[in-house]
């Protein structure tokens, strides 16, 4: 049996989003030859809400039997032919402390988030999102609710925050060859005159597009992944010499929340 190259994790709160962001997971998957585990944490406030012992040992009994019914009703209704290996577990307790217990044991390649409401899961002043970007240093997956990938359309990839393709890992490189070419490149620079020009590399493997850096950038940026039919973003995030005119963690943020498109986060080298 052929072992798969990469691990994904999928972080999931098992509501309305769940099988749109699974079902970007296992094409994504199927593209880069992944194996899939789907993890939920559900916090202890949300399930014992009784005085008598008696009642929260029956109560926990009861949520063990309805978290493990709904993570396999959810990886069976998305899991299609079965190409994909896609386990699961559960925990109760602190999001927080589950996650990062969990990601220190199962050590995956990749993580899955859906997309998320700026207020969404406040884990002490962070969002789950930011939470995720902060400790984990491996590549984030971000998915689009409405624009779902799918395995056998081409990937259609813009880069953002680099003056070249070249990526720091063998899994963005996977999916970067996977992409439709030329691949387009996102860029921003100070000069009023160098506002949204498109230039064609001599090698035609990418196509450049340099946006003028102000207040309007993310809107610009977004109107140009519309028109140019981006199905995902891969956004570097290593601060260093390579970044054009590099995002602020503020408008890495406002990225996320602004597009309903895939968002590949750069894995960090350590």
């Amino acid at each position: 049996m052929k072992t798969n190259k990469y691990k994904i994790a999928v972080l999931t709160d098992l509501k309305k989003s769940a099988i749109e962001t699974l079902k970007s997971t296992i094409s994504l998957a199927k593209m880069i030859e992944a194996d899939i585990e789907v993890f939920h944490v559900k916090k202890p406030t949300d399930i014992v809400k009784h005085e008598s012992q008696l009642s929260a040992f029956r109560t926990i009994n009861e949520q063990h039997t309805s978290t493990k019914k709904k993570l396999e009703d959810l990886i069976s209704s998305v899991s299609g032919d079965k190409e994909i290996n896609i386990k699961y577990s559960y925990t109760f307790g602190n999001v927080k402390n589950e996650i990062e217990d969990y990601l220190t044991q199962h050590k995956p390649d990749m993580i899955v988030l859906g997309k998320r409401s700026p207020k969404s899961l406040n884990l002490n002043g962070d969002s789950l999102t930011n939470f995720i970007i902060k400790i984990f240093k491996g590549a984030i997956l971000i998915t689009g609710n409405d624009n779902i990938l799918e395995s056998k359309q081409e990937l259609s990839l813009g880069i953002l925050n680099r003056k070249n393709v070249t990526v720091n890992s063998s899994l963005g490189q996977d999916v970067l060859s996977l992409s439709q070419k030329p691949i387009k490149a996102f860029s921003f620079v100070k000069q009023d005159n160098q506002s949204r020009i498109s230039k064609k590399q001599p090698d035609s493997k990418t196509v450049d597009y340099v946006f003028e850096h102000n207040d309007n950038t993310i809107k610009n940026l977004s109107n140009y992944l519309t028109k140019t039919n981006i199905n995902m973003l891969y956004l570097d995030r290593e601060n260093n010499s390579n970044n054009v005119q590099g995002l602020k963690q503020s408008e890495i943020k406002s990225v996320i929340n602004s597009l309903n498109i895939s968002i590949l986060l750069s894995s960090q080298q350590s």
